[in-house]
């Protein structure tokens, strides 16, 4: 990688610089290349927010990307998200769309829920008689397009930067007078001039909170998935940098932040991690990471995130298996097999160095105990590169389930195989070494020396099970 160092520039927090013509960044966005990163001889020390949170925009940005859901499904899936949040307060606030009958029916059987979390919100343009929407469907605050790019200001919405600034300062003046607290989206901030006239909007703002002693929030937009998450990098991509600017120039509080991702770089979740790591208390998401192009922030790995960063156990992090459980099988979200804590395989293993190891002790290959946090017990699928130990590591799961089960007449507490592979009645576990098991996977073996590609499917393996180890799969 070709580094490209420029100087640290101080950011002043000083009026809006107006300019003649759109300043697109092109050091950096020269369009027939791939953005560059510049960075910066300095970097940002790390200033975590004094609380993170979590809001939700699956039905928001969430459906610009998909078939909308319907008002059953948008309220089976806000009570997941409850669930979810379990009373921690950490999923604070879901936003919804206003513009249509479904919309607002669906605002309505959310709100029926009372729940406490996540608060309901919506998000409008920044258009004066969307307000009237708000007041209607009882909702105490609103998220307001004010694009801040020059590419957006110019060419979108033909305005001059100083025409720009005075029109959103009068949608922000309108909404306090309805009465509804205002959380400005600042869009494709991350190509925007940061100095000339994010800072200087975001200090018009703060003055505003100050004077009608309303708490506005700035949502931090990285609309193209252009951010970068290293303490070196420069503005606008760099996101210490960013965050710092908004907290320390523009004087808006932690709990006044909102960073908002997308996945286009393949850097969504680092960026979301990283606004939260620099004074960004808030991380805007989505379930499934399902959003417009490559998708949102997702939420699930926000939640575990959050975990980590906290050791707050209070979420309830099964939940999230049953989420992507009603999402695949009722809402038609697809959920790849390998996609990380949610997909059918992201705690399967095919390999038989792996197998092996989980023989011993689960704890050699899965990170966490995935059955107790998750509700998902860690498995291997069976193919011609599992081995005996992937064979016998699926025949003694699977002994277990049948006993928990009652299904081959040992009882639970005698026959039954702990999810690390070390606890539990050892007369009934089945050694790799059994010729029962290496005749099985003999058989196995030959069926991908004759050309088979596919893994081998429980039923099959449940047939081979009988076959070579009867007195264990009698009774199925």
């Amino acid at each position: 990688m070709t580094q490209r160092f420029t100087p640290l520039r101080h950011i002043p927090c000083v009026a809006l610089e107006e300019v003649a013509k759109p300043d697109l960044v092109r050091d950096v966005f020269p369009y027939d290349r791939v953005p560059l990163v510049h960075f910066d001889r300095s970097e940002v020390p790390l200033t975590p927010a004094p609380q993170l949170w979590i809001t939700d925009t699956t039905f928001r940005d969430g459906q610009q990307a998909r078939e909308p859901y319907s008002v059953a499904q948008i309220a089976r899936i806000f009570d997941l998200l409850h669930q979810l949040d379990n009373g921690a307060g950490l999923i604070r606030q879901s936003e919804f769309f206003l513009y249509t009958e479904k919309d607002r029916a669906a605002v309505e059987a959310v709100l029926a829920r009372g729940h406490r979390f996540p608060e309901v919100t919506s998000w409008i343009r920044a258009v004066k008689s969307d307000f009237q929407l708000v007041r209607d469907a009882g909702l105490k605050e609103t998220g307001i397009l004010t694009s801040c790019s020059d590419y957006h200001i110019f060419k979108k919405l033909n305005f001059t930067r100083s025409q720009a600034l005075a029109f959103y300062l009068d949608i922000v003046d309108a909404a306090l007078d309805a009465g509804v607290k205002p959380r400005c989206h600042f869009e494709d901030l991350t190509r925007a001039d940061v100095e000339g006239f994010a800072l200087p909007f975001a200090r018009a703002l703060m003055d505003r909170a100050a004077q009608a002693r309303v708490p506005i929030k700035i949502r931090l937009c990285d609309t193209m998935g252009v951010g970068v998450p290293w303490p070196a990098a420069a503005l606008p991509r760099g996101i210490p940098k960013l965050v710092r600017a908004f907290v320390d120039q523009a004087g808006v509080p932690p709990e006044q932040l909102e960073w908002h991702g997308h996945n286009d770089l393949f850097k969504v979740h680092a960026n979301s991690a990283t606004a939260w790591l620099y004074g960004c208390s808030a991380i805007n998401a989505t379930l499934l990471s399902t959003g417009e192009r490559t998708g949102n922030s997702p939420l699930e790995a926000a939640v575990v995130e959050y975990a980590g960063l906290t050791g707050d156990t209070r979420p309830n992090l099964r939940v999230l298996t049953e989420i992507a459980r009603y999402m695949r099988d009722e809402c038609g979200v697809p959920v790849p097999a390998t996609y990380p804590l949610l997909g059918s395989e992201f705690n399967v293993t095919r390999a038989g160095i792996h197998a092996d190891g989980l023989l011993k002790d689960e704890e050699i290959y899965n990170v966490f105990d995935t059955q107790k946090l998750l509700g998902r017990p860690v498995g291997v699928s069976v193919n011609d590169k599992s081995g005996a130990a992937g064979v016998t590591f699926w025949i003694n799961q699977q002994l277990a389930i049948e006993s928990a089960a009652g299904l081959n007449g040992a009882s639970g507490a005698n026959n039954a195989v702990s999810g690390n592979g070390t606890n539990g009645a050892s007369s009934t576990r089945v050694d790799k070494h059994d010729p029962a098991i290496e005749a099985m996977y003999r058989a196995i073996q030959r069926q991908y020396d004759a050309g088979r590609a596919s893994g081998m499917t429980q039923d099959e393996l449940l047939a081979l099970a009988k076959e070579h180890l009867p007195e264990r799969f009698a009774r199925r």
